[in-house]
């Protein structure tokens, strides 16, 4: 958007806006002397205005530090021009976290910040007309998934689909019987990747609630290694997510055995994603390998759920 409304907001004239990050939404660095802001212009047609103020309702109600929406100069948080939502955010220090170093200590913290996150969610009450996302299975998997079928992405040939196709029988099986209780099931994060968590200071902070919803808990883990699952650190990463988590939050033997399910769902999630999103930079950088790594990770994980799924295995 080359156009950006800032007299929307009390914002001094002489603000420069730079663009920092095309990805679901136009990110916005604003910068105005030694005040610095960061401005969310929303996808078309994804987020209603109702559930954009559900959104910034349940971040600002968390017991963590997140964005603060600023409010524009008639009082309201979110503001619509050039058929556009937009949100003004406080500034937040930090950096993201770097995967070629250790990132073990930072999936710790992002484990104990998810816990404290879902059990917010299991006590917070929905204020009325709440309005968010779903990441079940019908929003991955249905005909009017959110990212649209995985099957429309880039590369994705006949042998891939044959392959993915049983993925999603064993993952909407096993997730089936897993169920929606209370203790699994509810607001979560669902984009807890490394882009959208900052660290200051030792410590993790958690940015971009754009994606929150109604989703398993464990789909938080998944998340946060969106786009690396194959990376070597992952073993390491997930057990220093599950230490922080089980700090402040209890989790079964059993939940965590279903952690690569999740997995599986978020990797299907984001192959629909680049399919839909592929005019924007990072998708058009992503889609060269996506589908053959998605089925690879899939290959691997139908062995590890072999003889554990009763899942008729068709061609």
């Amino acid at each position: 958007m080359t156009d950006l409304p800032l007299h929307l907001w009390d914002i001094p004239d002489d603000a420069v806006a730079t663009l920092i990050n095309v990805s679901e939404n136009e990110t916005y660095l604003v910068e105005a002397g030694e005040s610095k802001t960061v401005l969310r212009v929303h996808r078309p047609g994804y987020n209603s205005r109702r559930a954009i103020e559900c959104e910034l309702d349940w971040s600002a109600a968390l017991p963590l530090e997140t964005p603060v929406a600023i409010k524009g100069r008639d009082g309201n948080p979110v503001q619509f021009a050039n058929d556009r939502f937009m949100v003004l955010f406080r500034y937040i220090e930090g950096q993201h976290p770097d995967e070629s170093h250790d990132l073990a200590p930072a999936f710790e913290q992002l484990g104990q910040i998810a816990a404290r996150l879902h059990n917010h969610s299991q006590n917070w009450t929905l204020p009325a007309d709440f309005e968010r996302l779903s990441w079940d299975l019908p929003a991955v998997f249905g005909e009017n998934a959110n990212w649209g079928d995985w099957r429309a992405a880039p590369n994705v040939t006949p042998d891939i689909r044959r392959i993915l196709e049983r993925v999603e029988r064993v993952v909407a099986h096993r997730l089936n019987a897993f169920g929606q209780g209370q203790d699994r099931f509810g607001l979560i994060h669902a984009d807890m990747r490394l882009a959208n968590v900052l660290i200051h200071e030792r410590e993790a902070r958690l940015i971009d609630f754009d994606d929150c919803g109604f989703g398993w808990f464990l789909y938080d883990f998944a998340a946060a290694i969106s786009f690396i699952e194959d990376h070597p650190q992952i073993p390491a990463l997930r057990a220093a997510w599950v230490k922080g988590y089980r700090a402040h939050r209890p989790l079964s033997d059993a939940e965590e055995a279903e952690i690569d399910s999740f997995i599986m769902l978020r990797r299907l999630a984001l192959l629909a994603w680049i399919g839909s999103h592929i005019e924007a930079p990072e998708p058009q950088a992503l889609a060269p390998g996506f589908a053959q790594g998605t089925a690879d990770l899939g290959k691997r994980y139908l062995a590890r759920m072999a003889g554990v799924t009763n899942e008729p295995e068709t061609e």
